[in-house]
């Protein structure tokens, strides 16, 4: 599976983690940086990350930034694009269930290796539900824009 990896500075260190977590999986990895933590703009790598996936270069994206707040404003931006900023480990899972997310966001700040990995784990090996859920998917998507 092709995931799409980005980051701002404040994400720097779980970034490396998760791409080698990524990688040992079997995973191929899009990874955008950053590479330091050197002050960069996240709505930046928050695009290269939704572009890969809207692009069809990318099933999953995985965003990263200090709170994961700015990661999950610029992501939600792009047409066709549903991030969740997934805190507890029980979201992971359930945003892919009922929301059909295609990009997860972790705070970095609030987020350890180990979290990082099971949220990884769960978004990508969970499957949508559909039914219900699918029409409520559909309202957030108004002729191919976002909706609101």
């Amino acid at each position: 599976m092709n995931i799409s990896l980005g980051t701002d500075h404040g994400g720097v260190d779980l970034r490396e983690k998760v791409a080698t977590y990524l990688k040992e999986g079997g995973h191929t990895v899009l990874d955008h940086g950053a590479f330091n933590e050197d002050s960069v703009d996240y709505p930046d790598y928050a695009k290269l990350v939704c572009d890969d996936i809207t692009e069809g270069r990318a099933e999953y994206g995985l965003l990263i930034c200090k709170s994961g707040i700015g990661m999950s404003i610029s992501a939600n931006k792009a047409p066709g694009i549903r991030a969740a900023l997934v805190a507890f480990d029980e979201d992971a899972a359930m945003t892919r269930k009922h929301n059909n997310s295609n990009v997860l966001v972790l705070p970095g700040k609030h987020t350890t290796d180990q979290q990082a990995y099971d949220r990884i784990k769960d978004f990508i090996s969970t499957e949508f539900e559909g039914g219900r859920h699918a029409r409520r998917v559909d309202k957030m998507e108004v002729h191919g824009e976002t909706c609101c």
